[in-house]
């Protein structure tokens, strides 16, 4: 099992991550009946991508010795109101490196074969930005 998921009431969830501990509250979004004062599900999944990529790029950077850090992700995730689903992703990543035309390609390639990437449904529309420095 990789997490435990509890209903605390009030439409807010708390999921613990077994391995470390961590733990992620949840609640509905203001537009569908809840506080909107943590992460939604729908929220989770577009960081999700927004992480992943960022994740899978920074363990390709390390073999080119490359460090990603203070690089950024900002996420935006729009729903469809019928069915409700998050239509589109955007994703603007700021890397807060200067790397040669090669290093770029190969993250940016990357970035694009990220597991969570990989695993959202195509139909989902992705808009991806990545901004070199």
């Amino acid at each position: 099992m990789t997490s435990k998921i509890t209903y605390l009431g009030d439409l807010r969830t708390s999921s613990i991550h077994l391995q470390s501990g961590t733990e992620i509250l949840s609640d509905a979004p203001t537009d569908n009946n809840g506080k909107g004062e943590a992460f939604s599900p729908t929220d989770l999944l577009a960081n999700a991508l927004g992480s992943c990529m960022m994740t899978i790029m920074a363990i390709k950077a390390r073999d080119l010795n490359v460090d990603l850090t203070g690089s950024t992700v900002g996420v935006t995730k729009i729903m469809q109101a019928e069915p409700r689903k998050v239509a589109r992703i955007e994703i603007v990543m700021d890397m807060a490196i200067t790397a040669d035309e090669k290093t770029k390609v190969i993250l940016e390639r990357t970035a694009m074969n990220c597991p969570v990437f990989r695993s959202l449904h195509p139909d989902m529309e992705k808009a991806i930005t990545i901004n070199w420095k």
